[in-house]
Order: C-alpha cells, then sequence, then structure tokens
C-alpha cells in the first residue's frame, strides 16, 4: 500500500517532515495547504509532485490521499482534527502540542470517542536513536528507574510564520509547547502517571527587545519542573533556551537501584559552528553500580536522516512507525491519550511556577496544593 499524504501546514517543521517523507519507501506527499506565500515556494522545491490547495475540504477532497500530517501551528491543531473528523476521518499524524489550553480536554475526549481512524500525535523525541537506545536498555542497566532527569540547554525559539511562537496564548507557552515532548518522555520511561508537578520558570533573556504588532513576547527561555509519579520515581527537567554553547543539547540520565544509564544528544548539525571541526556523535553511557566503571557506546545517525531534520534522525523513524500503523501492520505508539497527558503536565508545570505552588493531578481537574 502507498501513502499518499496530505499535508496541512508547511512551516519550518512541515518542510522537515516533507524531507523525511521524501526518504520513505512507498509514501509521497500528494496534495498540500499552506497559505504563506513563501513557505508554499519552499514546500513546492521538497514536495515537487504534491498539488496545492485553500481548505481543509478541498485536500479531503482528492481520492488519492489515504493519511495526513497537521503540522499547522499550535492553536490550530484540535480544530483542524474535529474538521477532518467531520468530513473524512482518515489517519493522521499530529504534530505536538495536541492542544493549548486546559478547557480544550473536553473536546480531545469527544474527538476520540467518534474518530474511527488512528490518531498519532508526533512525539518524534522518542525515536531518536540515543534516546531509543536508553529506553530499552534503562530497566537492565537500572533495575528500576527510581529518578529520571532530563536536561535540554538549546538555542532560543527560531523565527516562524507571524511570530506565532513568541506568546503564550497562541503556544499553550513554553512547557507546553517546547517541553510537552519531555513529560511524553517521562511517562513513556517510567511506565506511569504523574500525580504532583512542582516548578518554577520565567522569561530571563530572550525576546526581550522585539515587539510583535504592539506586543512584547512573553514566552518563557527557562525552567525547572519536579514530577511525583504514581509508581514512586520522581522526574526532573532543567531547559534554558539560551545555551546553544553546549556541545550536547539534550542530556537524560536514568538512576535506580543497580546502576545509572545515560545519552547525550547533540543539537541540529546545521547550527554546529565550523570552527570546532566535526559535531559530537551521540552517546549512551552505562555505570552499574557493581563491577563500577562506565561504558560508553557512540550511536551514530545515517548522516542523510542527519541532513533531513533538525532532531536526530527521529522524524523519519517516527514515519516509518506510523506508516507501519497505517497500513495495519503495527499499533499507534503516541495515542491522543498520550498527547493529552504530555499537555496536561506542561499546563501544569506552567500553572506551578506562576502560582509558587504544587499541582495536584485528580480524575477531574488540576487543583493547586497548599
Amino acid at each position: 500500500m502507498k501513502l499518499n499524504y496530505g499535508v496541512i501546514g508547511c512551516g519550518m517543521m512541515g518542510q522537515e517532515h516533507l524531507r523525511n517523507i521524501a526518504l520513505l519507501p512507498d509514501a509521497e506527499v500528494a496534495v498540500i495547504l499552506e497559505p504563506d506565500a513563501t513557505m508554499r515556494a519552499r514546500a513546492a522545491e521538497a514536495a515537487p509532485g504534491a498539488i496545492f490547495v485553500r481548505t481543509i475540504e478541498e485536500l479531503l477532497a482528492v481520492d488519492a490521499v489515504n493519511c495526513l500530517l497537521i503540522a499547522s501551528p499550535n492553536q490550530y491543531h484540535l480544530g483542524q482534527l474535529e474538521t477532518v473528523a467531520s468530513i473524512r476521518p482518515l489517519p493522521v499524524l499530529v504534530e505536538k502540542p495536541l492542544f493549548t489550553h486546559a478547557e480544550e480536554m473536553r473536546r480531545v475526549e469527544a474527538l476520540r470517542s467518534v474518530y474511527p481512524a488512528p490518531i498519532w500525535v508526533a512525539m518524534e523525541y522518542r525515536y531518536m536513536p540515543p534516546v531509543a537506545r536508553l529506553i530499552g536498555e534503562a530497566d537492565a542497566a537500572t533495575g528500576g528507574i527510581r529518578m529520571l532527569t532530563i536536561r535540554e540547554h538549546r538555542f532560543p525559539f527560531l523565527q516562524k510564520v507571524g511570530d506565532w511562537n513568541r506568546f503564550n496564548n497562541q503556544t499553550g507557552g513554553t512547557l507546553v509547547e517546547k517541553c510537552c515532548h519531555f513529560f511524553d518522555l517521562m511517562r513513556h520511561i517510567l511506565k506511569s502517571d504523574p500525580v504532583r508537578v512542582m516548578a518554577s520558570g520565567g522569561q530571563a533573556v530572550n525576546h526581550l527587545d522585539e515587539v510583535h504588532e504592539g506586543r512584547t513576547p512573553d514566552i518563557w527561555d527557562h525552567a525547572y519542573v519536579i514530577v511525583d509519579f504514581a509508581s514512586g520515581a520522581r522526574a526532573m527537567l532543567e531547559l534554558c533556551m539560551f545555551a546553544e554553547g553546549a556541545r550536547y543539547q539534550e542530556e537524560i540520565s536514568a538512576i535506580g537501584p543497580t546502576g545509572k544509564i545515560e545519552c547525550k544528544v547533540p543539537g541540529p548539525g546545521r547550527f554546529w559552528p565550523e570552527h570546532l571541526g566535526e559535531p559530537p556523535v551521540a552517546q549512551v553511557i552505562i555505570s552499574p553500580r557493581e563491577p563500577r566503571g562506565s561504558r560508553k557506546v557512540e550511536i551514530p545517525v545515517d548522516p542523510e536522516l542527519l541532513e533531513a531534520g533538525d532532531h536526530n534522525g527521529s522524524t523519519f523513524y517516527q514515519h516509518l512507525r506510523f506508516s507501519k500503523s497505517v497500513r495495519g501492520d503495527g499499533p499507534v505508539e503516541v495515542s491522543l491519550e498520550d498527547g493529552c497527558w504530555a499537555v496536561k503536565m506542561g499546563l501544569a508545570a506552567q500553572q506551578s511556577a506562576m502560582t509558587g505552588k504544587a499541582v495536584e493531578f485528580s480524575t477531574t481537574k488540576l487543583a493547586a496544593a497548599g
């Protein structure tokens, strides 16, 4: 079965998807909906065989389309999913975050109850080769994870069409927009749901001298988040978005009673300074308690995949898994429930940081804990 993608949104991330779809076997982009003229031109270069339409209705009317990618700005994801559901509910890979405001969770639940085809939320960090290696070996290396730490030291938010990523009301806030990836990883690695979130964060350095249509950006650039899980495990996130001088962009460590496993992931190769020579290669390091002594393994990624995107090859591997789901050869690995939890955790972290109080999860709502 050949996959003929219909793509909604071809900005920076959408174009990364186009380049990776082009590397898939038996797949191509058939139709694109992108309202911005500059982004349309770039998308046409990446997917020269695609036709362009102006509405979702026109896109879904193309009979050849048998799966969808939604890669529009955050605030449109849920509404576009609902439109697809009402017209022609095809299998869809929808970019994170699934939604941006707490009141939208009810709409996600309603969608989940009626949508008959696979919906896969794009949490591609799971599929970075070094992260996947850590996930696969974590239980054996640690004897059962009790502490999980994720650190991302990276560059500021990039400039995007209409500067939509500069404002909390359009993105959900940094701890939703950016960090839903990490909250998804926490749940996925620990195989447990959160019970309490505590956070501190804000805007210290980035975008303070910018003005967009009379407004100064309010998007945060750093945070600490601590999460308690039902299993008794604890996790911590350290985010800094003015630390592009770091050698590695993501560093994850998992520790249990018998040892520690960690991975180090470099950032996008296109940002690596030429004067520093070759960019670093991802690593996985295992450090048992007994006998002591660390073992380091390099996890190289196919240069063609590194060239196709900014996420250490993960976008390609995510599409491979998604294509199996569309063809009925594999499960949906990142479900609506997963996508919903990642946003709920991000919203709880934003709330905790703003109120100075921990936020506890209940079956019905987020509640501030004194």
